[in-house]
């Protein structure tokens, strides 16, 4: 629990934990899970005439913290399995496992694409110190119909997020530098007759 000490706050138990997350990482902890529908329209594909599409996307936020006394580091959070947990909001996953010390294998719910369902995979490395945290992704595939997995052998994507915080100071921060990279190449492209709708098939490369 958090209990008070003089103009601090101090955190006990897993409970403590909890609260610390939902501070410390409050876009991380809605565990709401939903299911979403994506469809492409011939009418919205530039894509489909280039053949090529360059994504880049990138987030940077700073947060304050609450002030602590110190009973509990980030570095000393992030080590434990609750930390890790609420970095990767394994509460919205699919399902979640751990592949070996600091690499995870988080499987996101199935999204809709016209007739077709592919739920991603994504196997995360965390790397925390007593500074930072980075997270990186070092494989994406799609599970689902075999038509969906064959594009697997042509599909990868780049993404780091970069953690950094000072609790040292007055005002106690965590910095967050998420960045996504994606090239997609259009190498099939399927109708479907009942609405008009095309579905893209993408050969994606790290860059």
């Amino acid at each position: 629990m958090m209990v008070p000490s003089g103009n601090k706050w101090k955190a006990t138990g897993k409970e403590g934990l909890t609260t610390f997350t939902s501070f410390a990482f409050p876009y991380l902890t809605n565990s709401r899970k939903r299911k979403e529908t994506v469809n492409v329209r011939r009418a919205n594909m530039a894509v489909y005439n280039s053949k090529k599409a360059n994504l880049t996307a990138a987030r940077k936020e700073r947060m304050n913290l609450p002030i602590t006394d110190g009973c509990y580091r980030i570095s000393e959070f992030l080590s434990h399995p609750f930390g890790i947990q609420a970095i990767l909001n394994t509460g919205s996953l699919q399902s979640f496992q751990s592949l070996d010390a600091n690499t995870y294998r988080c499987i996101l719910p199935k999204v809709e694409l016209l007739n077709f369902e592919a739920a991603p995979v994504l196997d995360l490395r965390v790397s925390p110190s007593d500074e930072h945290c980075t997270v990186e992704m070092i494989s994406c595939k799609f599970q689902g119909s075999e038509l969906v997995e064959r594009q697997n052998d042509r599909f990868s994507a780049f993404m780091v997020n970069y953690m950094t915080w000072n609790t040292n100071i007055s005002e106690p921060f965590l910095e967050v530098d998420v960045k996504l990279n994606l090239m997609l190449e259009v190498v099939n492209t399927l109708l479907d007759h009942h609405n008009g709708q095309v579905f893209c098939m993408v050969h994606c490369h790290s860059y």
